[in-house]
Parts: C-alpha cells; sequence; structure tokens
C-alpha cells in the first residue's frame, strides 16, 4: 500500500504555529514515524529533537515543490512498488511510504508491529542539492531503484517463507525493526548479504541504471571499491561469522573516521559493504532467481560459492 505523507507535511509548514502542528502530525502516525526517528533520525524524546525538528521545519522547500509540479511522483512510487512486490513475488504486505525526512536518510527500511514498511524521503530526490534539508540532490528518476532496494528489505523480514537471520531477530524483537540491536546480534555475513541481495533485487525490479547507482556510489568510488575486490575479500572474511555493531557500522554505515575504516593496513571504502554483499550474493542470485534470494539463509549464498568452486562439504 501507497501511504502519501507530503500533504501533511506541507500543510504543517503552512500552520501558523509550525511546532504544534508538526506533533500533531507524528502523533497521527507516531508508530511508524517513532520507528523512522529510533533508526535513522535519534529518539524522539532526546533533547535534541527539537533541534531537528525546527531545522527541519524552517528549511526551503523550493526544490521540493518544483519536484512536485514537474514529476508525477505518485504515479511513479505507486508502479515502482508494484513491479518490485511482483518481482519479489511477494508473500506479505509491504507499505511504501511518501515523506519528507528530518534526518540525512534518504530512503529505508522498517518493520512496524510485524508487517514491512518501505519509506522514501523526497527532500533528497529534487535534482538539485540543499544544504539546508540536507537534501542529497538525487535525480527523480533513481527512485525505483530505492523503492525497489527497500521494498527487497521489507520482504526479506516479514516473508513468511524467508529464512533470514534478520526475520528472525526482528520476530525476537515482537515484530519490529531495530537497526542497532539487530546491528548487534546479526553475523556480519547476515548483514552484508542482506544489501546484497537488495541490490540484486534492485537491478532486478528497476534495471537500466548504472552498476554504481544501485550501490549507492559514485563513478569514482565503485571504480576504487573494485580495485579493491581481492583486498576486501581477505580481510572481511575473518569476520564474516562474527557480530558487532562496530562490524556492522565499518562495513555498512557512511560518516564514519578513516581510522574507524581502518582494517588489514588499509582504508575500507565507505560503505564497501554493499559491494562485498552484492558479491557474496552473485552465484546463488544466478542459480536460484531474486525472489529466492531475497529469503534464503546466509549459509545458503555461502554453499552457492563452496559449489562454484567446487569445495564440497560434509
Amino acid at each position: 500500500m501507497l501511504v502519501n505523507l507530503v500533504p501533511e507535511f506541507l500543510a504543517v509548514l503552512a500552520a501558523p504555529d509550525r511546532g504544534a502542528a508538526y506533533h500533531e502530525y507524528f502523533e497521527r502516525h507516531k508508530p511508524v514515524l517513532t520507528s523512522y526517528w529510533h533508526n535513522y533520525v535519534l529518539e524522539p524524546e532526546s533533547p535534541h529533537a527539537g533541534q531537528v525538528i525546527a531545522a527541519a521545519l524552517g528549511a526551503g522547500r523550493t526544490d521540493l515543490q518544483r519536484l512536485l509540479e514537474d514529476v508525477d511522483v505518485i504515479a511513479l512510487a505507486d508502479d515502482a512498488l508494484r513491479r518490485a512486490l511482483e518481482r519479489f513475488e511477494a508473500d506479505c504486505a509491504v507499505d511504501l511510504y511518501l515523506m519528507v525526512g528530518v534526518g540525512a536518510a534518504n530512503a529505508g527500511e522498517l518493520v512496524v508491529d510485524g508487517r514491512g514498511v518501505a519509506f522514501v524521503c523526497l527532500e533528497h530526490f529534487t535534482g538539485r542539492a540543499n544544504a539546508q534539508t540536507s537534501g542529497l540532490g538525487l535525480a527523480p528518476h533513481l527512485l525505483p531503484l530505492w523503492i525497489a532496494h527497500e521494498v527487497a528489505h521489507a520482504v526479506r523480514y516479514t516473508s513468511p517463507t524467508s529464512r533470514a537471520e534478520l526475520r528472525r531477530l526482528i520476530t525476537d524483537l515482537g515484530g519490529r525493526y531495530d537497526y542497532w540491536d539487530t546491528g548487534s546480534r546479526a553475523t556480519l555475513r547476515e548483514l552484508l548479504v542482506n544489501e546484497g541481495a537488495a541490490v540484486a533485487a534492485a537491478q532486478a525490479a528497476a534495471p537500466g541504471f548504472e552498476p554504481w547507482q544501485y550501490l549507492g556510489y559514485t563513478r569514482r568510488q565503485y571504480r576504487r571499491t573494485r580495485e579493491l575486490d581481492a583486498f576486501l575479500r581477505r580481510v572481511a572474511a575473518p569476520v564474516l561469522d562474527e557480530t558487532g555493531l562496530g562490524l556492522r557500522l565499518r562495513f555498512l554505515s557512511g560518516g564514519l573516521t578513516p581510522a574507524a575504516r581502518l582494517m588489514g593496513g588499509k582504508v575500507l571504502p565507505e560503505r564497501s559493504g554493499y559491494y562485498l554483499g552484492s558479491r557474496l550474493v552473485e552465484t546463488y542470485v544466478a542459480e536460484h532467481g531474486v525472489a529466492s534470494t531475497l529469503r534464503a539463509a546466509a549459509d545458503e549464498f555461502r554453499r552457492a560459492d563452496d559449489r562454484a568452486l567446487g569445495i564440497q562439504t560434509a
């Protein structure tokens, strides 16, 4: 189901008391927005939340207004959601939220009360970078790619036929996705193949983009990461079956210092885990297709690679 929160956010900006209007908007959509804040911004009850809200409400939005005038975002998103659900053979409900964010995330995934949620923050897809909104300036035509990626996560986390470790962890949390908890408890292998499967899914559901765009890289970053392929595989191999939030941040998060990304005598490229994950799922995708890939356990990807290399296991 497509849920469009953008008109309500724009109404907040037009209200005489923006702060009060935002809190009313938040309360109307509290389960989803609380999860969004917790996973991608900060705790909504924290002392700094008011500053974040004030900055978002005071930011210039002419680029967003122009996007909404020039592009039928609703039709674009609705078609992308439909294509993704069909391609992934979805056997679970997934909601897609179009919204205006208050943080740096341009898109993401949630699970709220056991239901998968994908969201995209439109201020990042205006085609114009905006320092006031932290807008990344991504082109609007990239929306189907990002939507497919996040819908893929929602399917992996909530499909009754998913064998993913992350699905089990989310079930243990009462049907709630928690970036920090799962990042601490899931193995690095699971976290990497989770992103690799979503990249492969986006390639299948939204074809026609450049390889680096599916990874969220620039062309230059993609080239550099590919050059380090053998090194990345070597330094990751000993820790693939370990757990720890630091591993998730080191391989999959942006914004870490070079010192925090130092492994094996070299600095890992930012978010190099997306590339590694895509490599870890390649063989399985070729054998079984995207729908199965989204539901496979991490060890199934390892066994597919072993078969391809002719390695016999007991």
